[in-house]
């Protein structure tokens, strides 16, 4: 009897070491003595440090005075349209972007894209109040819209600067909601200018400036600044083959941006300026066949009577001709340049007159009669 209970004995104790090794970190931490908070190492340092001043270099203090003075005129823009669900039943879509208040009065400069079609736009301020807003005007071409909100809401306006007397290499900071996350703070550089993108609705935007602060979905309309806090762009558009920030960011020039927020502010539209006439671009297959001897520009196949260029004595086509599967209109004048400008094509003669004014004296290089002539055209609103 003795050494069946002995037996068991050594069986119990022995399957309580296996518990016991098994649980052996639980258990020391049972019995484990805890340190204090004083003892540890980084809190003996802590009020050392809290007394040592903090180092913030002046490209930080840059970032925080520009951010400190803008972010209260920047706004996160909801804007809700209408479309259609797999049942085909129209249900309301929101989308996100970004604004600056440009003016007391409350007008907010801002994309196109952002707030077009939109049924309903909300503005959320930087305090977090949301107020409803109105369109003023849109412009598709410029990819530019102009919003209103009440004037007794607004507290700080942006200051506008001078893209013209942007540089490669300068500061860039951008502020914005990407993804939804207000108020935003990137930097980086002025990465180049002069650059030219495609948007989805197919219109060519030129003259951008290119940076490389982060710019993302919902960035669209915010501000990008300089050093100084001042607006010299407006952020418009990423260059990504995943849909995120692959460092490429386009931004309107400022310049560009309040000579149409002020003709959709006052008129509601933006006046654009028209040679009056009708053209093929031409091409070295069309010039060798033709036998000229310019290879690229506008062949002004129509003049309209009336017109700028008609006053001014351009000449159209005076016969037709096949070429190939092709009717040409011969015997009128080639466009060349405009204010210098060489004319690639009838594409690119567009995109250069949408960035003049109604009003303004252009000079026309053109080919004539085996001759280049230039003749001055005073441009006047496209009817």
């Amino acid at each position: 009897m003795n050494n069946k209970l002995s037996r068991y004995l050594w069986l119990v104790l022995i399957i309580l070491m296996v518990l016991i090794w098994g649980n052996r970190k639980n258990i020391y931490r049972v019995f484990q003595t805890r340190p204090s908070a004083e003892s540890l190492e980084y809190n003996k340092t802590r009020n050392l440090t809290e007394k040592r001043p903090t180092v913030v270099s002046r490209d930080e203090n840059i970032n925080i005075e520009v951010f400190k003075k803008v972010h209260p005129a920047v706004v996160n823009i909801v804007a809700t349209t209408l479309g259609m669900n797999f049942w085909m039943e129209i249900i309301p879509k929101e989308g996100q972007g970004s604004g600056f208040i440009i003016d007391s009065k409350g007008y907010i400069l801002t994309n196109n894209h952002v707030v077009a079609k939109a049924q309903k736009i909300i503005v959320t301020l930087a305090d977090g109040r949301k107020l409803s807003a109105s369109l003023v005007g849109r412009d598709p071409a410029s990819d530019l819209a102009v919003i209103k909100i009440p004037s007794g809401s607004i507290q700080v306006i942006t200051s506008l600067g001078d893209s013209d007397q942007v540089r490669v290499g300068q500061k860039a900071i951008a502020i914005g909601n990407p993804f939804g996350l207000s108020h935003t703070l990137t930097t980086g550089i002025i990465s180049a200018l002069e650059r030219s993108i495609r948007t989805q609705e197919n219109l060519q935007i030129d003259h951008l400036i290119q940076t490389d602060a982060a710019i993302n979905p919902g960035n669209s309309g915010g501000p990008l600044l300089n050093s100084n806090g001042e607006v010299i762009g407006i952020n418009t558009a990423i260059f990504s083959l995943s849909g995120g920030y692959q460092g490429i960011g386009f931004a309107i020039p400022i310049n560009r941006g309040k000579e149409v927020a002020t003709q959709l502010i006052t008129s509601g539209r933006v006046a654009r300026p028209w040679l009056g006439i009708t053209g093929i671009s031409l091409t070295r297959d069309i010039s060798r066949d033709l036998g000229l001897d310019v290879n690229n520009g506008v062949l002004v196949a129509e003049v309209l009577p009336g017109s700028p260029a008609y006053q001014a004595g351009v000449r159209g086509g005076s016969r037709t001709i096949i070429v190939g599967s092709m009717k040409l209109p011969i015997g009128g004048d080639i466009i060349t340049s405009l204010n210098e400008e060489e004319i690639s094509d009838m594409k690119k003669l567009i995109n250069l007159l949408n960035y003049l004014k109604v009003g303004q004296k252009v000079t026309l290089r053109i080919y004539r009669d085996h001759r280049h002539l230039e003749v001055q055209v005073l441009l006047a609103e496209r009817p």
